[in-house]
């Protein structure tokens, strides 16, 4: 006898489900974190693993050896090569506090001459300014070896979980498929497919975007003639991995540093321009080219994915938060009670039918033609 539950009872039962997986995902952070990353890691890294088992005939631990191997060494590169530019940015640091002096000093007097506003005694206000720069710097200290820490530890786990799930994953697809009956299995395959065609589109596009925006970001910035061009540009396009706050914090570092080393206003503002010029060209024409529609969810979404995230896991939850809303609206559009909600996480653009553009229909004129004049050739 099948027993009816009011619908109050279930959205209740639903909203304390949820508070629980919250709850849990923060107590369980030191294990679920790396696993998350491990999975992601490891979707990616399948395709390179299977070639390498079966065009190379490399034995699967050997081949899962070398993908994790490879990811590692250009990792590696990257974080070698922001270290040693951050170690040449720190030895500016003197001269980017004087600067800053005369800053202030330049805008009590603008304030004086413009509204009358009588400045603080100087000697005080640069007390003042230097203690508040220590105190940034201890805590920004504090925190850097915390951060640091934490990272160490997901590192350490990270690669253990991508192998082991690399390796375990025809036994992980038969347990999966011990909750399935047998004739929605090749249904429960097709959403496993899409997911992982989703995950591999949105992380190998985004790796693909953040060369392509660190190439713009620093020519821009070397054309302008910041210091430490490339350093900045490629933080900033690692940066872009945090959508939509990455850009921003991105964008005023190399702002204020070159304020603070040239002491010249309009500076700051061209290396804005350039920022906001590279933001407009990697959202309009970058990513929807590389990413194409494979991750098709609406803004709204997307920031209150990441700021769930944020607010679970921190940076690492900003940046898991993109892909697993994804991951998670494959399974809401294949599973039809949870389909509404697929619906509404979804970007209205890719919704609504496309018209072509001139530019479109003369490049398809263009390949049809040719694909016709091969055709007659051939017939």
């Amino acid at each position: 006898m099948e027993i009816k539950l009011p619908t109050y009872f279930k959205y209740t039962v639903i909203l304390l489900g949820l508070i629980l997986l919250i709850y849990a995902l923060q107590q369980f952070k030191a294990v679920l974190m790396p696993l998350a990353f491990g999975l992601l890691f490891a979707l990616l890294l399948l395709p390179l693993t299977r070639d390498l088992e079966h065009k190379l005939r490399f034995p699967r631990p050997l081949a899962i050896f070398t993908s994790i191997l490879l990811v590692i060494v250009i990792l590696s590169l990257v974080v070698w090569f922001l270290s040693m530019q951050l170690v040449s940015l720190t030895s500016e640091l003197d001269s980017i506090g004087k600067n800053m002096q005369k800053l202030i000093l330049k805008g009590q007097a603008f304030f004086v001459t413009n509204f009358g506003i009588a400045p603080p005694n100087k000697s005080e206000l640069i007390q003042n300014a230097i203690g508040g720069l220590q105190d940034f710097t201890t805590t920004f200290l504090g925190s850097t070896i915390s951060i640091t820490t934490g990272a160490i530890t997901i590192l350490t786990l990270v690669p253990i979980f991508v192998f082991l799930l690399l390796y375990y994953r025809d036994h992980l697809e038969q347990f999966m498929f011990k909750f399935v009956a047998k004739d929605k299995r090749s249904g429960v395959i097709q959403t496993v497919t899409n997911i992982q065609h989703v995950v591999q589109s949105y992380i190998s596009g985004l790796m693909i975007v953040i060369v392509v925006v660190a190439l713009l970001n620093s020519a821009g910035l070397l054309i302008l003639g910041v210091k430490y061009a490339v350093f900045f540009g490629v933080f900033a396009s690692i940066l872009t991995i945090i959508p939509y706050i990455g850009i921003l914090i991105g964008a005023s570092l190399p702002a204020l540093f070159t304020l603070a080393t040239t002491g010249n206003l309009l500076d700051a503002v061209l290396v804005v321009i350039v920022f906001m010029f590279v933001q407009f060209l990697e959202g309009n024409f970058i990513t929807p080219f590389v990413v194409g529609s494979k991750v098709s969810l609406n803004p709204f979404a997307a920031i209150l994915a990441l700021l769930v995230g944020g607010e679970i896991w921190g940076a690492a939850g900003m940046i898991l938060s993109i892909p697993m809303i994804a991951m998670m609206k494959v399974i809401f559009d294949v599973y039809e009670p949870l389909q509404p909600i697929g619906f509404l996480m979804a970007d209205m653009d890719e919704l609504k039918p496309k018209k072509k553009g001139r530019v479109r229909n003369w490049f398809e004129e263009i390949v049809n033609g040719i694909w016709r004049g091969k055709k007659d050739v051939n017939d």
